[in-house]
C-alpha cells in the first residue's frame, strides 16, 4: 500500500497549507515520463521520514496551484512548512539528493 495520498486542488488548502506538520508534495502528470519514474522514489522519501506527510498532486488537474507555485517544470518536489513552499527540487533524482535539496 502506498504511503503517499494522492490530494485535489480541493483538497489542497486542508491536506497542505493547514498542516499541523511539514508536508511534501510530490508536483506530477501522467503524461510526465520522468515523473512516473520518481514516484517510487517519494515513496522511499515518505518510508524515511514518517514524521513528514506526503502527498502528490497532479498538475493537469489543479492549474490554480500550478499557477500560485510557479510550477514551470515537473517532477517538481515541494517542502511546505507552515502552509509556506520553503524548499523544492525539479526534475527526475534519487531519495537521497531529494532529500539533500529539501533539507530532509
Amino acid at each position: 500500500m502506498s504511503s503517499v495520498k494522492e490530494v485535489t486542488q480541493s483538497e489542497f488548502s486542508t491536506e497542505v497549507l493547514q498542516a499541523d506538520k511539514k508536508v511534501v508534495v510530490d508536483f506530477w502528470a501522467d503524461w510526465c515520463q520522468p515523473c512516473r519514474m520518481v514516484a517510487p522514489e517519494v515513496e522511499k522519501l515518505a518510508q524515511r521520514n514518517p514524521d513528514i506527510k506526503v502527498v502528490k498532486l497532479n498538475v493537469d488537474d489543479a492549474p490554480l496551484i500550478s499557477t500560485t507555485y510557479v510550477i514551470q517544470g515537473i517532477p517538481m518536489i515541494g517542502l511546505f512548512d507552515a502552509g509556506e513552499l520553503v524548499r523544492r527540487s525539479v526534475g527526475a533524482k534519487g531519495v537521497d539528493m531529494i532529500e539533500r535539496e529539501l533539507g530532509l
